[in-house]
């Protein structure tokens, strides 16, 4: 029988979201990381598609906008989503900001 690894707090907070969102979208990945040639570049929580349009989604456990303003503009830059819709969402408090 395989063994499951228990899910944090995080994470919870992160499938929540997804759960919340994903009548709106076509598609949606978890955990995207960004690798460069030597080493993880960043890793965003949601990506989620409608169409030609892509929302980035960061998902804290306590209200850190400021953190998650940063990792979602370093992703940006990153992917070269420019024109890319961010959003934050606190999992303790439940609340989805745009930013």
């Amino acid at each position: 029988m395989p063994s499951r690894k228990k899910l944090t707090k995080h994470d919870k907070y992160v499938l929540e979201l997804k759960d919340k969102i994903k009548h709106k979208y076509d598609f949606i990945s978890t955990n995207v990381k960004v690798s460069g040639k030597k080493r993880s570049l960043g890793e965003i929580d949601l990506v989620a598609r409608k169409g030609k349009t892509i929302d980035l989604y960061e998902v804290k456990c306590s209200h850190r906008v400021i953190k998650a303003k940063k990792q979602l503009k370093r992703i940006r830059r990153l992917l070269n989503l420019n024109n890319a819709n961010s959003y934050f969402y606190c999992g303790s408090s439940k609340l989805l900001i745009s930013v």
